[in-house]
């Protein structure tokens, strides 16, 4: 069956089309320009930074940000358990060790009480990586202090957080540096394309430096060092500055779906949504875990989800059971585990029309109302003893 609502499809209008036609019958559509520099601009407005780094992807953001932040060989890197593989991969690209710390039960992010510990217990850790998961934050105002009294830098991925924000914070808009993902998925999308996010000039400079293959501004092509091709299109610009435009109006549309999950799981206390009813998120996503007091599995609610058109997925495999990080260092709880084994990630895209909407809620509540072999079962032994 064709999905009739996708998780997060991107929400193109006549808008984006008009600054990218215009883009294209400029005399420069390709990478670098006028139309990245407005849009670094922009977005460096919206987030509250002093610079904007424009670049091909989130995790060529991620890269430039630990190379500038000085992270190398010898370094080890606190990364939490439950990301995208991005998030770790670029921790390897500069030659760096990652240690996986596990995360909060309540939202997914990295465990602030855990990282303290590793970091009391010295093991090594130079540089942390929090990851705004599921566009709600980390807990920076525990975080932030810790890193400081400990000497570690940290760089922030706000990859699915754009728009987000905590204690009068923007994601992306502490640490030495945060960066941002406008993949296809992302509540603001340039198609692919990323950024670094930093009040730091140097840093900014030096990313922009090496995203540019580290060429210097003389007309023989000079390179000073080893650079890399992470310059981002003038046309994907455009498109992200027209998305950045409707930013808001997105992240209200999705916050109205969000709203709705929270009412229908409201008195079913053995369905927690992450992150809570969180006001500074952007609602990228919606993520639940399914305790087993509930007699059904997430699967077994993904499976209905699925029949009925509506896309689904399971959470991130946590890093420690990825088989390219099972030799990592780790800190583990059993946090991310858990999670895993009892999550769903649900729909919440701003582009679902309204029909889409209350087919996703209709089959929600048929699911929820309707029994099921195990709760059955559950139901028996409780009047049997």
């Amino acid at each position: 069956m064709t999905n009739s609502m996708l998780l997060s499809p991107p929400d193109i209008t006549d808008l984006e089309e008009s600054y990218v036609i215009r883009a294209l019958r400029s005399s420069w559509p390709a990478p670098g320009g006028p139309e990245v520099e407005r849009f670094e601009r922009e977005l460096a407005a919206f987030v509250g930074v002093a610079e904007v780094v424009a670049v091909s992807s989130g995790t060529a953001a991620l890269h430039l940000s630990l190379l500038a932040a000085g992270i190398g060989p010898g370094d080890v890197v606190a990364v939490p358990a439950l990301t995208f593989a991005a998030t770790v991969n670029a921790v390897h690209y500069v030659g760096a060790q990652p240690l996986i710390v596990d995360v909060a039960p309540g939202d997914g992010t990295i465990d602030v009480d855990l990282l303290g510990d590793v970091l009391d217990a010295n093991r090594g850790v130079t540089a942390v990586i929090p990851v705004d998961l599921f566009g709600h934050c980390a807990d920076y105002p525990r975080l932030l202090p810790l890193a400081r009294r400990h000497g570690v830098a940290v760089v922030c991925d706000a990859a699915e957080a754009l728009g987000a924000s905590l204690a009068g914070r923007a994601a992306g808009a502490v640490g030495r540096a945060g960066i941002f993902s406008f993949n296809g998925n992302k509540i603001l999308t340039t198609s692919g394309g990323g950024a670094v996010a930093t009040d730091d000039r140097d840093l900014a400079a030096q990313c922009r430096r090496l995203a540019n293959q580290a060429r210097l501004p003389v007309a023989h092509f000079e390179h000073d060092a080893v650079g890399y091709n992470y310059r981002l299109s003038a046309v994907l610009a455009a498109l992200g500055r027209a998305q950045l435009q409707r930013l808001p109006g997105m992240m209200k549309r999705r916050r109205t779906i969000r709203e709705r999950y929270l009412d229908a799981f409201a008195d079913r206390p053995e369905i927690a949504v992450l992150g809570g009813d969180d006001p500074g998120g952007n609602c990228w996503l919606t993520a639940i875990t399914v305790d087993p007091a509930a007699g059904w599995r997430a699967g077994q609610l993904a499976d209905a989800l699925a029949a009925a058109g509506v896309e689904t997925r399971p959470m991130w495999r946590p890093m420690h059971r990825q088989p390219a990080y099972t030799d990592a260092p780790t800190a583990l709880t059993g946090a991310a585990d858990r999670i895993d084994a009892s999550g769903l990630v649900l729909p919440n895209g701003s582009a679902a029309t309204d029909d889409a909407v209350e087919h996703l809620f209709a089959e929600l509540r048929r699911f929820l109302a309707s029994p099921r072999p195990d709760r059955a079962a559950r139901s028996r032994s409780r009047k049997e003893g």
